[in-house]
């Protein structure tokens, strides 16, 4: 499984932001590795230069192996919040999706 970073300008996109969020999607998705090719993580800062709650948002795009990409999104206080929500909506997606392409 490979895993794309992406950030806007306002979020440094850092080794030390990325690695611990990286080795965190890849074991919360770890049941799907074979169904995974890729991840892509896009990390937005939707008020840029102001504060304000819950403004960091993850989107998570998940390529699946002859499936269409599955996306989800999550807004939070930090980027770290914001990716470990969108890890779980990304599971409850994923768990939908491939339980259904497995009953057909």
């Amino acid at each position: 499984m490979q895993i794309q970073f992406n950030t806007d300008n306002n979020i440094l996109g850092t080794e030390e932001l990325r690695g611990p969020l990286e080795d965190q999607i890849v074991k919360s998705l770890s049941r799907f590795s074979k169904s995974i090719t890729r991840v892509e993580v896009h990390l937005t800062d939707e008020n840029s230069h102001k504060s304000g709650q819950n403004d960091k948002r993850c989107m998570l795009e998940a390529r699946l192996e002859g499936m269409q990409p599955i996306a989800v999104s999550n807004n939070d206080a930090t980027a770290e919040q914001a990716v470990s929500g969108a890890i779980d909506k990304l599971k409850a997606a994923l768990d939908t999706v491939i339980s259904k392409s497995r009953n057909h």
